[in-house]
């Protein structure tokens, strides 16, 4: 891979993170959250798809937390919940086909014999999907932001990085 590919590679990575990562605290967060032992009774990203009701439970109580923290008026509320299950349900067959392409990536390191091709066609997908999910959550936070003031859009920023933080210093203690 060429150094300018490479580049551009790691960024759209990095783009796609720090997108996904705000996007899920506007709710998405609620469909891909943590797995079984996590705080939800079993119900998260490694249990399997939450049904539609659960789901919109579950972004309707994140985004009641964030409005609180934004100081988000009811009308705000109401525009990002749905903002947040839009996102939620065109990116749930998304969740789907990423767990598919896990699968085909251990069968494809447990066969027999090394099969580039169709590793380099996997890796293309996924970055495909990829693009797909990140273009998805980047709408979302587009449309999100424009629900919000500048100043909660500013109050959601250090929300997100106290968070951030209070994670960061918890892994240097473990470690």
């Amino acid at each position: 891979m060429a150094d300018s590919s490479r580049r551009r590679f790691f960024r759209r990575i990095t783009i796609a993170t720090l997108v996904g990562g705000l996007a899920a605290g506007i709710g998405a967060k609620a469909w891909a959250h943590g797995g079984p032992g996590h705080g939800h009774h079993g119900r998260g990203f490694m249990s399997g798809p939450m049904d539609p009701a659960q789901m919109d439970a579950r972004i309707e109580r994140m985004v009641k937390h964030l409005a609180v923290e934004v100081d988000a008026t009811p009308e705000q509320r109401a525009k990002l919940t749905a903002i947040a299950k839009s996102a939620a349900t065109e990116l749930q067959p998304m969740r789907a086909k990423a767990r598919d392409a896990r699968q085909r990536g251990m069968e494809l390191l447990a066969a027999p014999s090394v099969d580039r091709a169709a590793i380099e066609r996997l890796r293309s997908e996924q970055i495909q999907a990829a693009d797909a999910a990140s273009k998805r959550l980047s709408q979302a936070l587009a449309d999100a932001a424009e629900v919000l003031t500048l100043e909660q859009r500013v109050k959601l920023a250090q929300h997100f990085q106290r968070r951030q933080d209070g994670r960061r210093g918890g892994h240097r203690q473990r470690g």
